[in-house]
């Protein structure tokens, strides 16, 4: 199980790369340390509070994709229902700290799992409050024509 990956699988660069381009900043495999256990979401936007989990169908027993592996069925059936236990418990965990957690399947097109995920963030970038110049001591204040300007020597 080496080659399995815990990170960059293609449905989350496939977002994140979608998510980039619509101008959304956001952290990866984002370790947060929350009161009741520490959480890792593919995607993490730290501002808004809001977690994305990408998740393989095998791994967390799609309802729909996921397959029951028939050999050493002793072994897998556990493990499968304990990864879907530490998800409940990570979502848990993650909406008690006041976190929007956001669960999509490997199979969810990247349009629509886009969209989910653009609903819960909201604009990319607020906007931003214009810095105004304060008088400094011991300069005049400038005006639209621009009086109180010291000449220029020329």
């Amino acid at each position: 199980m080496k080659a399995n990956r815990r990170t960059d699988t293609k449905p989350e660069l496939a977002l994140r790369s979608a998510l980039h381009a619509l101008g959304y900043r956001y952290r990866k495999d984002f370790r947060l340390d929350l009161p009741a256990r520490r959480v890792r979401p593919d995607i993490a936007f730290t501002a808004r509070k809001v977690a994305v989990f990408i998740d393989g169908c095998f791994w967390h027993a799609c309802p729909d994709h996921g397959s029951r592996p028939k050999n050493n069925e002793w072994y897998w059936s556990p493990k499968l229902a304990r990864n879907v236990e530490r998800d409940r418990a990570a979502d848990a965990a993650l909406s008690q700290a006041g976190w929007t957690v956001i669960r999509l399947w490997e199979h969810v097109p990247v349009t629509e799992a886009v969209a989910l995920v653009t609903a819960a963030v909201g604009d990319p970038r607020p906007p931003r409050q214009v810095a105004t110049m304060k008088p400094h001591a011991g300069l005049p204040a400038l005006d639209a024509s621009g009086a109180g300007r010291p000449p220029r020597e020329g």
